[in-house]
């Protein structure tokens, strides 16, 4: 296995890391925002308030999104599986 082919397989690694957590991260960002926005105007500065609001969501989130990403990733590690014997040559 040569540098280029270690750089190519790094860049996609990282690549599918950022697709796969992307869905999950905007969720919880969105749902951040619309919590402290609450929180701001109502001046209630509960701690619990903006907790678990994210985790519910990002849980539908992942109930919803979890079938795509078990099956990218699937597809990926049998992709990885497939480039093994060029990784020896």
């Amino acid at each position: 296995m040569d540098a280029g082919y270690a750089v190519t397989l790094l860049r996609t690694s990282i690549f599918q890391v950022l697709i796969l957590s992307a869905p999950l991260l905007l969720i919880g960002m969105v749902v951040g925002l619309i919590v402290s926005i609450f929180q701001a105007t109502t001046s209630i500065q509960e701690q619990t308030l903006t907790f678990v609001p994210k985790i519910a969501a990002i849980l539908i989130a992942l109930m919803f999104f979890g079938p795509w990403m078990l099956g990218t990733l699937a597809n990926y590690t049998v992709a990885l599986f497939n480039q093994i014997p060029q990784m020896v040559r």
